[in-house]
C-alpha cells in the first residue's frame, strides 16, 4: 500500500498540514499511522480532499461534508441536499446579476446626479423594500 506522508499530501492537494490535522481532528480524513512525527496517509486522501474542497466552493458545511461519506468512508452524497444547494446556488445567481447590471448602470448612468436617474430611484426603492423585509 502506498502511503504519503502529510507535507507530500499538503504538496499534492494544497491542502495546509495544520488543514490536514484540523480534518483528521473532526474525522473528516484519517492517517494510516505515523513515521516518525509526520502522519502517513493513504493515496486516496486525495480524492477525499478533492470532494472536500468541492463541497465547500458549493456552501457546505465541514459538518453537512462529513455526512456525505459513508461508513465506510466512501461517497454517500444526498441528492436532495445537493439539489436544494444548487437551487439555492441559482436564487444567489439571479440576485448577484441582478446587482452586477445595477452598478454598471448606476456607474454609466448619464443623469447629471444619480437621485435623478428613474432607475436608481428604483433601486434604492427596491433595497429599500428588501431590507425592511429580511428586518420582520
Amino acid at each position: 500500500m502506498k502511503v504519503l506522508d502529510i507535507g507530500e499530501v499538503a504538496q499534492q492537494s494544497g491542502v495546509t498540514p495544520s488543514t490536514l490535522r484540523y480534518y483528521e481532528e473532526i474525522g473528516l480524513i484519517a492517517s494510516v499511522g505515523r513515521h516518525g512525527l509526520r502522519r502517513q496517509f493513504k493515496v486516496d486522501v486525495l480524492l477525499r480532499l478533492s470532494l472536500i474542497a468541492l463541497g465547500k466552493s458549493a456552501g457546505f458545511s465541514l459538518v453537512e461534508i462529513s455526512g456525505m461519506f459513508g461508513k465506510d468512508g466512501l461517497p454517500d452524497l444526498p441528492r436532495a441536499a445537493l439539489h436544494a444547494k444548487a437551487d439555492e446556488l441559482e436564487r444567489q445567481i439571479r440576485n448577484l446579476t441582478v446587482l452586477q447590471n445595477a452598478l454598471r448602470h448606476v456607474a454609466d448612468c448619464p443623469a447629471p446626479s444619480h437621485l435623478e436617474c428613474p432607475t436608481f430611484q428604483g433601486l434604492i426603492s427596491t433595497a429599500s423594500r428588501h431590507n425592511k423585509s429580511k428586518a420582520k
